[in-house]
């Protein structure tokens, strides 16, 4: 087969990273960014409305990962750029206190019932980070249980089968990470009930919690099999130790109570990020109010954070998640119908092409890997031909559709997409599979 797919003129886009590598590490500042694992120079966005992105270039794109996740209503989405105008009009940070901080705080807790108390952070690697201290204070034990696949962040524990970037990279873990720390970390497989009962049997009274992704996203979309959540759930407890519900890029996106509510568990700590910030930088630690206590100024666990509670993210967080919430009759069917559309017709795309690929998809996120599949855990998920995905990934991306720079990142959409995204989304995989087999 062969594709008549031209590519873009990105030479401001070439000028600016070779800029950027003057300054920063690789030329960016996170390293997925970097395309390295697709090959070729990122394109170096110049704004972004709806669906769309446009480069410094001209070229305009559909846009299939939103910021990572955070963009479930589109980009510059009138009332979320009202509210943080109107907040930046006020002061963009005070360090004291406000009351956007509860009024935010009011709505998370309305959509999270696991959520009793919670403190707000700036990041989703301070969220997590936080929630292990305090597991590990709450239960005076040291050992935490994570998944192959997932990730938590960079906190030097938690970059153990991490996912993501790391996957990207194909680095085992981190330079830097004293093996004194990562020992304390056990990464099993996911999907798999009998390992995390072996790992209790082996470390008796030692395992301070559970955190994992309940819908992975950092190893490609992988869904959590029946009865698995529930099954984490009475582990962790028959255990006396606790669940940490990481809903960072899952929250509010699969449902607006994310997996807690669409699988029905519960869980002792949550974490949230992107979406609760409208797109600001921020994130969120919270659950029972017997644990949350525990941090000062009333108890002994110790966090802090300079701009946490952010009033510029609590602005953007509070138009956003309110918009949901009035909204979720018609936000999440609209969500899953259009998500549905896009993903299957690109799944029919490769068959008809030829080529192997396994969809996976929870609501509006998904990935399609490229292995006959099925993918039910990291181990599978790396299994995935990354050079046919790069090869995917580019034509795509010549023909103006943005997907995630990785195969291991999973993939979103807004309430922005709308049926001729979807034509013309599906219309160029036709010819990307073409690239992929040539």
């Amino acid at each position: 087969m062969s594709s008549s797919i031209s590519t873009p003129d990105r030479t401001r886009s070439q000028a600016l990273q070779q800029r950027a590598e003057r300054f920063f590490p690789g030329g960016v500042n996170s390293p997925v960014r970097a395309f390295r694992a697709v090959g070729g120079a990122p394109p170096f966005i110049a704004s972004a409305q709806g669906a769309y992105l446009t480069d410094a270039d001209g070229n305009r794109y559909i846009d299939y990962f939103g910021s990572w996740g955070p963009m479930i209503l589109g980009h510059a989405f009138p009332p979320v750029v009202e509210a943080i105008q109107q907040a930046a009009s006020r002061s963009a940070s005070f360090g004291a206190s406000t009351a956007a901080e509860a009024d935010l705080a009011e709505r998370v807790v309305a959509c999270y019932p696991a959520i009793e108390k919670l403190r707000f952070v700036s990041s989703g690697t301070e969220a997590t980070m936080s929630a292990i201290r305090l597991a590990r204070a709450a239960t005076n034990r040291k050992i935490i249980v994570k998944f192959e696949g997932c990730y938590h962040g960079h906190a030097d524990g938690l970059l153990v089968k991490a996912g993501s970037g790391v996957a990207t990279f194909g680095i085992p873990g981190s330079a830097g990470v004293p093996e004194e720390i990562a020992h304390l970390t056990l990464a099993l497989p996911f999907n798999d009930l009998s390992a995390v009962e072996a790992a209790f049997a082996a470390h008796p009274g030692q395992i301070a919690a559970i955190i994992l992704e309940p819908v992975v996203g950092n190893a490609g979309c992988i869904a959590p099999e029946p009865g698995y959540l529930a099954g984490l759930r009475a582990l962790t407890t028959r255990e006396g130790a606790l669940l940490i519900a990481d809903e960072v890029m899952c929250g509010f996106r699969i449902a607006l109570g994310g997996a807690l509510q669409l699988y029905g568990v519960d869980a002792d700590l949550v974490t949230l990020g992107k979406i609760v910030g409208g797109g600001l930088p921020v994130g969120v630690f919270g659950g029972k109010r017997v644990l949350m206590d525990m941090l000062a100024p009333l108890g002994p666990v110790y966090q802090a954070g300079t701009l946490s509670g952010n009033p510029l993210a609590m602005a953007a967080g509070f138009a956003t998640i309110g918009y949901l919430q009035a909204h979720a009759a018609e936000v999440y069917p609209r969500l899953e119908a259009t998500s549905k559309a896009v993903t299957e017709g690109v799944a029919r795309a490769a068959a008809k092409a030829g080529v192997p690929v396994t969809l996976n998809r929870v609501g509006a996120m998904w990935t399609w890997f490229f292995t006959p599949g099925p993918v039910t855990n990291y181990g599978q998920a790396a299994q995935s031909d990354t050079g046919a995905f790069g090869r995917f990934h580019h034509a795509m991306l010549d023909q103006g559709i943005w997907l995630p720079p990785s195969q291991f990142e999973a993939a979103f959409l807004s309430t922005a997409h709308g049926p001729a995204e979807v034509e013309a989304t599906l219309a160029a995989a036709g010819e990307a599979f073409k690239a992929v087999r040539a």
